[in-house]
């Protein structure tokens, strides 16, 4: 073969092997479709579980900050990541210690001035629980503890609409059916503080649990839009209707930004029924009707003299092993052994109530809300204060020295 047609044959033989190898080949269009929605699947669950790790990396990050809490030996606080700066530092257990530190109070602060559980006269345990705020995980630790510590466990049925807010007559009558339940007993149920004594009946341990207020109105938001939800009223009362699928549609960013009037927060508007929870302090305020109009100065001092007169302990979504810690020095009757439970069972517990179909909601979107919470905010810091006081009364190794002796009966009476 001549060198002239040696190159041209070498070049024909090029010139097949690049049109098969830029040659497009055919895929039918379902098996494209198929490919597309698996890329698309992969790349949502990396980014859930990336999401995840970074959660959890945040949480190991607060629980390997040195601090002042180290050499105390106070290892009972989680600080959730998306709540660390949220509030001032006050609003964390470490702040609230500092603050008392530097402003000499740590020295004044005792077990016995904030435990309400000594005024109670009876044994029984009202849990007038707000919703949104874990309160489905509390009764699970509750049914569970009742086991172990011999306690009987009551809770209030489903019922078709929940009233929060009672008549005179009604509060009587719901305080009369509790107070004859047997000692010891907890009762649970949706409902505004109620004053037993104030009907002459003996006074119970109240005990209730609150949350970020704006966490929690996103919460309720699309917890009344889960599918289960409906299967379950549904279930439990078949005549309901169904909701208009455009209302089942409706995400919180939108709503709020659009100035839909279901996310509309206006100050001392009054909004009754189960579909409104802005409200949180008005479970602690009570039944009259100066309680209801939305974050009102009135409203969250009643609710702030209530917590502090009459609650044993309320507990914080968002401080949940500060808060099993204070139940169990404050209300040991009942919650003995709790941290125990929680921490062998956490993974069960933690899903409970879950609700996998709420979406992310931007920082922006919830500080507009915020400016309109201002109150309900108060409220809750108020709450957190003093839970953090309660536990660092019954913590702290030098008040454990001091009252050792006296400090089981203390909190025990």
């Amino acid at each position: 073969m001549s060198l002239n047609a040696e190159r041209s044959y070498k070049m024909k033989l090029r010139d097949v092997e690049n049109a098969f190898k830029y040659r497009r080949i055919p895929y039918p269009k379902r098996s494209v479709e198929l490919i597309a929605l698996l890329a698309i699947s992969c790349t949502f669950f990396l980014f859930m579980h990336t999401n995840k790790l970074n959660s959890r990396l945040k949480e190991m990050e607060v629980k390997l900050q040195p601090s002042e809490f180290s050499a105390l030996g106070l290892t009972g606080n989680h600080i959730s990541g998306h709540d660390a700066g949220k509030h001032d530092d006050i609003n964390t257990l470490h702040g609230t210690y500092q603050y008392l530190k530097s402003t000499g109070q740590m020295s004044s602060l005792n077990v016995r001035d904030l435990n309400n559980t000594r005024k109670a006269q009876m044994d029984l345990v009202f849990f007038n629980r707000v919703p949104k705020v874990g309160s489905q995980t509390f009764m699970e630790l509750l049914r569970r503890l009742s086991e172990r510590n011999n306690f009987q466990f009551h809770r209030d049925a489903v019922q078709k609409v929940e009233t929060i807010r009672l008549a005179e007559d009604q509060q009587q009558e719901m305080a009369e059916v509790i107070s004859e339940l047997p000692e010891p007993s907890v009762f649970i149920k949706h409902v505004c503080f109620t004053n037993f004594t104030k009907f002459n009946l003996p006074k119970p341990i109240y005990l209730n649990v609150v949350r970020d207020p704006v966490e929690r109105v996103i919460s309720w938001f699309y917890y009344v839009r889960a599918p289960w939800y409906f299967v379950e009223r549904k279930a439990a009362f078949p005549d309901l209707p169904l909701p208009h699928p455009a209302w089942l549609k409706k995400d919180f960013e939108t709503c709020v930004l659009s100035g839909d009037q279901e996310c509309t927060y206006t100050q001392g508007v009054t909004v009754e029924g189960i579909g409104d929870h802005r409200r949180q302090s008005l479970f602690f305020c009570g039944h009259d009707y100066e309680c209801t109009p939305f974050n009102t100065v009135g409203a969250l001092e009643r609710a702030k003299f209530a917590v502090e007169q009459q609650y044993a302990v309320v507990g914080v979504l968002e401080d949940l092993n500060t808060t099993l810690s204070v139940l169990e020095k404050y209300v040991p009757r009942f919650f003995e052994g709790v941290r125990d439970i929680y921490a062998t069972s956490a993974e069960y517990l933690t899903k409970i109530n879950k609700n996998n179909f709420k979406p992310p909601v931007s920082e922006h979107v919830k500080d507009i809300v915020r400016r309109n919470f201002t109150n309900e905010i108060e409220f809750y810091q108020f709450c957190r204060q003093r839970l953090h006081k309660q536990y660092l009364a019954a913590h702290l190794p030098q008040r454990i020295i001091t009252d050792s002796a006296h400090l089981p009966a203390l909190i025990g009476n």
